[in-house]
């Protein structure tokens, strides 16, 4: 593998989806997932409420049978959600659902990237806590080069498979890390800090993700509530880790 694709001597690096989150993991001390619209969004939404939240990649007979050993309730689909199963990956749904301990969520995206961390401590990040995580960053020593950071922005995808990068996670990673640099500053590689120079100087980012090709997807199908609230900027103040294999509420 390349060194120059580790982003190698930065303390806080950034990169896209699951290929990115497994060539940066290797080389880094926490990896920090970002799919605003709306894996992580509904992890912040289920945790605050007490769940732990165990990400799988796909809807499928598999994930029924992960929820079973893991004695959780397996989401469905966010058009799939019914009256006797309301869990979904929207997390307007999420919010409205009775509380379960446990709860498997399905994301081919978010969910993918987490799997890919290796060893390293995997943080669920958001627009919603974006700050919080940030500061958990810094208190925690994450974001030197002895201790480095990738913020993996998940991005959608096109039709064939391939990646779709997405100006929700750009600027929801720009966020992480852009309350990072001001808790400890430190040496950022030059995609980390083009990162949070787009969410800095993104006057309006709720305008900007609601009128973002996913933000209008998901309004013009439906969901607008779900767009609603993975804006609430900061509202949350949980930082979701990965914990024995599930999201689990740290601070």
């Amino acid at each position: 593998m390349d060194d120059w694709f580790l982003q190698a001597g930065s303390g806080a690096r950034f990169d896209w989806g699951p290929v990115g989150a497994r060539r940066l993991a290797a080389d880094v001390a926490c990896l920090v997932v970002v799919d605003v619209l709306s894996f992580t969004t509904s992890v912040t939404v289920a945790v605050e409420s007490g769940t732990r939240v165990f990400p799988y990649a796909w809807h499928d007979e598999s994930a029924v049978k992960f929820a079973d050993a893991m004695g959780a309730q397996l989401a469905a689909g966010r058009r799939t959600a019914s009256p006797d199963s309301p869990w979904s990956l929207s997390p307007a749904a999420l919010r409205n659902a009775p509380f379960v301990p446990r709860l498997v969520l399905p994301s081919p995206n978010g969910s993918s990237i987490a799997a890919a961390a290796g060893g390293s401590v995997v943080v669920a990040a958001c627009l919603r806590n974006a700050t919080a995580v940030g500061n958990w960053l810094a208190h925690h020593d994450y974001g030197t080069p002895e201790r480095a950071v990738a913020v993996i922005a998940s991005g959608e995808r096109w039709p064939d498979g391939s990646l779709r990068p997405a100006l929700e996670d750009l600027l929801g990673a720009g966020a992480v890390l852009s309350a990072l640099r001001e808790q400890r500053g430190g040496s950022m590689s030059p995609e980390a800090a083009a990162a949070v120079a787009c969410f800095e100087a993104t006057r309006d980012v709720t305008a900007a993700v609601a009128d973002s090709a996913s933000g209008r997807e998901l309004s013009y199908g439906g969901f607008a509530d779900d767009v609603g609230i993975a804006t609430e900027l900061d509202a949350c103040g949980i930082v979701p880790v990965l914990t024995d294999g599930a999201f689990t509420a740290v601070g």
